[in-house]
């Protein structure tokens, strides 16, 4: 059988030589062979992603996540927005492994964002989503990579989903930012400890109006409870804010912590060892993406699998029981 190969694809030269020189085109059509299944496109993308490696990482890498309704899309066109007035390039990515239908909801965000679209200083792309996690934050840090190469020096990769997506994120970014809301009921009943012991910021959203004094009650509770946990090993303690996006109040702050932040992590030396760290794990993340799919791939164990369903759910076998007869079955097959 003849395997498929698309048409219109170009030697990753091509590819590599058109972002480095900031071609917007090229670097769409890069990201699309990244997201590909296809195993000619696999192959591309990996020299692809070698060619423009030594012109990568030069860039901060925000993460942004919050609670539903917080208003990240309106936070981040403002947020875009300023950093752009700064001088810098600013790429929008995502990262939900939630929907597979979708694909996550930046789709939508491109349009709503519709004024930090249509700058050319800003580069919107959604990340593919798949049906683990692992994957899709292999596939949304290649295209950083991409976006970096291609001159994008702030990258703000957004969490659409819930769970863990966040730790994902946290792991592929520099400083990590929590929107968060007031007025909601009790503020630290809704939001996990490992979420708020992962944030470099919290940032209480839509301070306009009615809800200004709240949003400062708010704040105050926030640094009380950061208070708690222990300076971790970058050395900085967390800070508060409130912001209002849609009055476009309070950018200057949140960007100005973030800078805060970054000199004192080179200074100390913590930015390139969370790099390093950061780096090693993808390694492993993808060693564990690939033997899965080895796993799933083989005719040995796919048909045996078939069988142990059905006996699991006639109750002739446990689960537990199943799974160590076909991982004694793959072990074999090697």
């Amino acid at each position: 059988m003849k395997k498929y190969k698309p048409r219109g694809r170009f030697p990753a030269k091509t590819y590599v030589e058109g972002i480095l020189n900031e071609d917007r085109i090229l670097l769409s059509r890069a990201i699309t062979i990244i997201e590909s299944n296809l195993e000619s496109d696999k192959v591309l993308a990996k020299d692809i992603i070698q060619g423009i490696l030594p012109s990568s990482g030069k860039s901060i890498r925000i993460g942004v996540t919050g609670v539903p309704g917080v208003g990240k899309s309106t936070f981040i066109e403002s947020f875009g927005k300023h950093i752009i007035a700064q001088g810098h390039k600013v790429a929008i990515l995502s990262i939900d492994p939630s929907s597979q239908r979708t694909k996550g909801s930046i789709l939508g965000d491109k349009t709503r964002m519709e004024e930090l679209a249509n700058m050319e200083e800003a580069f919107i792309r959604p990340s593919p989503t798949g049906s683990t996690l692992g994957g899709v934050a292999n596939k949304t840090g290649e295209i950083r990579l991409l976006c970096e190469a291609a001159g994008y020096d702030v990258v703000l990769i957004e969490t659409v989903g819930v769970g863990q997506s966040e730790t994902a994120v946290h792991n592929m970014t520099d400083f990590f930012l929590l929107l968060m809301l007031a007025g909601a009921g009790d503020e630290l009943q809704g939001i996990k400890k490992g979420i708020m012991e992962m944030a470099d910021m919290v940032v209480i959203n839509k301070a306009d109006g009615d809800n200004v004094r709240k949003s400062r009650l708010a704040k105050r509770e926030y640094q009380n409870a950061l208070q708690i946990f222990p300076v971790g090993d970058s050395g900085w303690s967390p800070a508060t804010s409130t912001a209002s996006a849609i009055e476009n109040i309070g950018m200057d702050i949140v960007w100005g912590k973030v800078m805060e932040y970054k000199k004192l992590v080179e200074k100390n030396g913590y930015f390139y060892r969370n790099r390093n760290r950061q780096e090693i794990q993808w390694m492993y993340n993808n060693i564990n993406e690939g033997l899965k799919d080895m796993f799933y791939a083989s005719e040995e164990i796919s048909n045996p699998l078939k069988e142990l369903e059905k006996d699991i759910s006639s109750s002739k076998i446990s689960p537990v029981k199943a799974a160590e007869l076909i991982l004694e079955k793959f072990k074999k097959s090697w």
